[in-house]
């Protein structure tokens, strides 16, 4: 794992490497390499603009490969994962939870089916994933939990209530997000957390240095995460048992001081 973490994917020496290793691979890379150069001269340097056209292109290929599943049983396995995670780290079904980038409800249809009704609200920046996400809301039959989902343009949560929230999960948000979007989610989610509450969210992490590839994966230094949620008046620390599952990003629980 080690090695892993030091790895900078975004330098010629990795890439020609991983090419060498694997030369299936090369070409969809290049088809990933041409649609980075036209969506982000389409977006003008807004990232939330490209990552929206980015899931665009996925989702009309295979909504469940756009939100990171190769396969179906993948799929169901990472909603799994996630809601166990929750459960086993106290989520009860009178939280109420924020889930930022809830995509088309890998996790959320399990969330939702636990808690509460009313007591989940899931946000994405994606029209065409929400549009998925209502599909598995009605192969689910959830309809009767009465979720929220709603179309977002930013991370600043600006219509939601303050200190509302008992629980805010974003799974694989950073990973796809600059420190600049990280940022703007960090100043704004101690206004909606409740007290006592707390806020999970998982990123590739790097002991090397930080970097991206494509604009669409990015990798942090653990110590960058934690540091920009102490600049905005939250405590932040590493999930070391997260670690333990068969999941390749890293996961930081953020709550307010005290």
């Amino acid at each position: 794992m080690s090695r892993r973490l030091h790895t900078n994917r975004s330098s010629l020496a990795h890439k020609l490497a991983y090419a060498a290793r694997h030369p299936g691979r090369v070409r969809p890379y290049l088809r990933r390499l041409v649609r980075d150069w036209r969506l982000r001269r389409a977006s003008g340097g807004d990232h939330v603009a490209y990552y929206r056209a980015v899931m665009r292109d996925d989702t009309a290929r295979d909504p469940k490969s756009a939100v990171g599943s190769a396969t179906h049983e993948r799929w169901v396995a990472l909603g799994q994962m996630q809601f166990d995670y929750l459960v086993r780290h106290g989520l009860a079904p009178g939280d109420r939870m924020l889930e930022i980038g809830c995509g088309n409800l890998r996790a959320g249809r399990l969330f939702i089916e636990y808690l509460e009704p009313g007591h989940y609200h899931g946000i994405d920046i994606s029209p065409e994933i929400l549009l998925a996400a209502r599909q598995t809301l009605i192969r689910h039959g959830l309809a009767d939990k009465l979720p929220h989902l709603t179309l977002v343009d930013d991370l600043k949560l600006a219509h939601l209530p303050d200190g509302h929230f008992t629980v805010v999960h974003a799974h694989s948000v950073f990973s796809h997000s600059p420190v600049e979007v990280i940022d703007e989610c960090l100043a704004h989610v101690g206004r909606v957390l409740a007290p006592g509450g707390y806020f999970d969210f998982t990123y590739n992490r790097t002991l090397g240095n930080e970097h991206h590839v494509l604009r669409e994966d990015f990798y942090y230094r653990t110590e960058t995460l934690t540091a920009l949620a102490a600049s905005h008046g939250l405590v932040a620390r590493p999930m070391a048992d997260w670690e333990e599952l068969p999941h390749q990003q890293s996961k930081i629980r953020v709550t307010h001081p005290g």
